[in-house]
């Protein structure tokens, strides 16, 4: 290298910023990782007065800022920097592993709440259904990349139930297999523990063939054929108790009971967890109840996790919630913005679905809290205290983030 362009590289090196990429989406990470060490350590003060907690709100305020310093900055940071071709030559890999360990959680994996989730490594516990989500998401958009020529006019799904005539199961073999066995495959897997990421999965996908230009009408098949399937699933796990089918099966009842019925008399001296959750929101009024000081804190299950939503509007009130809610929509809309400036189908697919796989989780945990939709144990991406949860939402903000940046210097380049 002569001295001319070692002084180029140089300069070229002083002039390239730590951090890249969209720069509005850092500053939405930035705020839902405050966001996250303010709900923890307020909403885990009651530990103090529960006997049966080995931890206290110290500790526990220490692990989540441990868990942001040595996990989430360094994994967002580390993803961010690589190039998302990086990604689109792992997506297999990637894919297949977390498949595989997902599987593996229900022979030699850890029970919680009566379900076997997470997978044991040495003193830790790791949930590979977390990034089994992302995953999905990639290995969705590499196979429909290579399909954009004529994705706009296949047949999704076969025309008939006579799915051994050559031409139905050409239909099967060529476009249904090969675009939707990473979300079938994955719902399957994830159901029995967890119906509710399975429906976020499913969501998610479906939206991003919707984004790479699948026609409304497979979609509408898909969708209903999705609906009866997966009645059918919960229905089979329900009554033979396999997974969590029969748990799913009860909160969907009494979620249909209280939302559709006019008496209220079961409810006067037990209260459901979603009851609870909407008694602190309303408890929070405009403005909040203040930091620390919620009244809800006690009432309120889990209020660290699966509820934080309905926690943090007790103590920040109503307009802070929705501010909370606009941060999450903003980033499919950041996401869509990084699309735009994308010049090949696989990043574009990429940045489009983990963006989506973002904004219906935590609009599935806030739907859940003001009762729109049935209880689901589903976690606040970024917010929600659990290592696997976070670990996994970091590693999507630094893909859009990784994009974000390689599209940049390529326009930069020309």
């Amino acid at each position: 290298m002569s001295d001319k362009e070692k002084t180029m590289h140089e300069e070229a090196l002083r002039r390239t910023p730590i951090i890249e990429g969209d720069r509005t989406l850092w500053v939405i990470y930035a705020a839902l990782i405050v966001i996250s060490i303010l709900v923890v350590y307020s909403s885990t003060a009651k530990m103090a007065y529960d006997i049966s907690s080995s931890l206290t709100t110290t500790e526990s305020l220490r692990q989540q800022i441990m868990l942001i310093l040595v996990v989430s900055l360094p994994v967002v940071f580390v993803c961010h920097k690589i190039n998302y071709t990086f990604y689109e030559n792992i997506t297999k890999i990637l894919y297949w592993l977390m498949w595989g360990l997902t599987l593996a959680t229900y022979f030699i994996g850890v029970e919680t709440n009566g379900a076997a989730r997470w997978f044991p490594i040495g003193p830790f516990q790791f949930q590979p259904s977390e990034i089994l989500k992302v995953a999905t998401i990639l290995m969705l958009a590499k196979n429909m990349s290579e399909r954009q020529r004529d994705i706009d006019k296949i047949r999704l799904l076969p025309t008939s139930f006579r799915i051994r005539e050559p031409k139905q199961w050409k239909i099967i073999k060529e476009n249904t297999w090969p675009l939707l066995y990473p979300m079938i495959l994955s719902c399957g897997v994830i159901a029995p523990a967890h119906i509710s990421s399975a429906v976020i999965i499913a969501l998610a996908s479906i939206l991003t063939l919707y984004i790479g230009r699948v026609s409304l009408r497979e979609l509408g098949k898909l969708i209903g054929l999705g609906f009866i399937a997966g009645a059918m699933l919960i229905a089979v796990m329900a009554t033979t108790g396999i997974g969590r089918g029969s748990t799913g099966m009860t909160r969907l009842i009494n979620w249909v009971t209280e939302v559709f019925t006019d008496s209220r008399r079961d409810y006067v001296y037990e209260l459901s967890d979603t009851q609870r959750a909407m008694i602190a929101i309303h408890n929070g009024g405009l403005t909040g109840e203040g930091a620390g000081h919620s009244t809800s804190r006690a009432v309120v299950i889990h209020p660290e996790s699966d509820y934080a939503y309905a926690f943090f509007a007790s103590e920040y009130g109503i307009i802070a919630a929705i501010v909370l809610m606009l941060l999450y929509l903003w980033v499919t809309f950041r996401a869509i913005e990084i699309c735009k400036r994308c010049t090949a189908p696989f990043p574009t697919l990429m940045a489009a679905g983990i963006g989506l796989l973002i904004t219906s989780q935590a609009m599935l945990h806030i739907l859940v809290q003001v009762n729109i939709l049935p209880e689901t144990g589903q976690t606040l991406p970024l917010i929600s205290r659990g290592g696997s949860s976070l670990l996994s939402m970091s590693i999507a903000f630094g893909m859009i983030l990784s994009i974000s940046r390689t599209t940049s210097e390529k326009r930069t380049t020309k």
